[in-house]
Parts: structure tokens; sequence; C-alpha cells
């Protein structure tokens, strides 16, 4: 879909998708969720989230590359997972995103399952980090964001802005795990490692009433001239539409493109 920022409307919608899920037993076989693109050289690509729905399983995913051709076609890069499960991350990954830093290095982040019931019926789906000198191979950090039981536990969708003296801004999904629906939080760090949870300073949340009043997820923040921007979905992981938000004096205004 094509948007007009300014005047919110809706220019070209694309019927036909730019890509397909893969073939029973692939490692996207059930599902692609994107997170961002970025470049190494000349070639830009796009990491994502390929599904998984094994047989008498639960569900869970590994990190795949997609190549963005000048046209704005995908090519899959490879016919295996980019990142996939391994000892530090052995259940399930999630939802990268990738940044390249003001010295040319890359840094990721990306969700990581720690258990799909942390002891309230909820999973344990934290934020990690990763970094890399030339953006193909990748060295784990660990834990990025801080979690809370019952607070803050089932985190996805990292969205990162670095600000212009180096510091790092980050939106994503959560869950409390005590039965609400997603909510949009935030974190904010000095280095992109160690972050400070800052939920109250999100300056959004669900509407009153209308498509997003139960629950709002999966951001995706960026600038576009003076202007910081966020992308989201809406009620039923974005069954009833997606919307556009812009942040104002740390004030958020809404647009919905249903």
């Amino acid at each position: 879909m094509d948007i007009n920022l300014l005047t919110r409307e809706i220019i070209h919608e694309h019927k036909q998708p730019f890509l397909l899920h893969g073939a029973g037993g692939s490692f996207f076989e059930a599902g692609i969720s994107i997170g961002n693109c970025y470049s190494v050289g000349a070639q830009r690509y796009m990491l994502f989230m390929g599904w998984q729905t094994p047989p008498g399983g639960h569900w869970r995913g590994d990190i795949g590359r997609i190549m963005v051709r000048p046209d704005l076609t995908l090519e899959m890069d490879g016919d295996v997972a980019f990142m996939a499960s391994d000892e530090e991350d052995s259940v399930s990954l999630s939802y990268p995103w990738v940044e390249k830093t003001d010295n040319g290095t890359f840094k990721m982040w990306y969700g990581s399952t720690v258990a799909w019931d942390a002891g309230n019926g909820e999973m344990l789906h934290v934020i990690k980090s990763a970094s890399s000198r030339d953006g193909h191979i990748w060295h784990k950090e660990g834990a990025a964001i801080p979690y809370e039981i019952g607070r803050a536990q089932a985190f996805s969708r990292p969205t990162v802005l670095i600000d212009a003296v180096g510091g790092y801004r980050m939106w994503f999904s959560y869950r409390s795990g005590q039965g609400e629906a997603y909510r949009i939080g935030y974190s904010e760090s000095r280095d992109g490692i160690a972050w400070t949870l800052k939920l109250d300073q999100v300056g959004i949340d669900v509407s009153e009433n209308g498509w997003d009043s139960t629950m709002i997820e999966y951001p995706y923040v960026f600038r576009h001239g003076h202007n910081t921007y966020m992308l989201y979905n809406g009620d039923g992981y974005g069954k009833t539409g997606f919307g556009l938000a812009v942040l104002d004096d740390n004030k958020v205004e809404k647009s919905d493109f249903l």
C-alpha cells in the first residue's frame, strides 16, 4: 500500500503479494512477518520472522533474510534460516530489527522465547540484541529489554530509532501476563545494549472505542521530513486494520487506514 503521509490518503493498494510463504517443511512454511530493511554496500536486505506450525507441536519461528532488488522485487537470500535456534535461543525467534551505527557496525534486536508458560499462563518472550561488523555474521549479546513477570513479559516487534546524540529509543508490543491484550511499550538506552523500561512514556494507548480499542501492537516507527511516525496494528492482531500515529511534542495524533 502506498500512502501520502501529508494528506493521510491511500494512493495505491497492491493486490498481489510481493513474496509468498515457503513450501511445506521450510522454515517459513506457515508465514512471513517482516522486521525492517538495512543495507550492506549496495545490497538492501529485509529480515523477517519465518513461522512454523509443526504437527502436534507449538508454533515457533526463525529469522530469515530477503534481498530487496532496486525495482522493489523480493528474493529469498538462501533456503535456510539466516538466524536459527541454537543454545542461546533454544525455543523460538521472532521479529528482528537492524540499525547501522555511526561507526559502521550493525545492531540487531529480536525476540526470543524463554518459555511458553512463565507460570501465569502467559509466555516469557524477551527482546535480545546482537551485533555485527559486516551485516552478515552476527554475535549474540543476550537479553536487552528488562522484563517483569505480571507487568511486561511477552514482548514482540521491536522498532528502534537512534537519535542525533547517539541515544536509542525503542517501541515494541508487550503483554503483561495478567490477561490483557497487546499494548505498545517504550524503552530507552544510551548504548543500545543496556535498556531502561519506560512504559509510562510510550505516548500511545488503545482508543476509547472503535477499531483499536482493545489492542494495539506491532509498531513500526520511522522518520520522514521533520516528523516521527508510527504504523501499528489494531484489534485482533490487525484484523480490524492498521493505523498511523504522529509524535508531536510527546503527544500522539492517530489516523486509521482500514
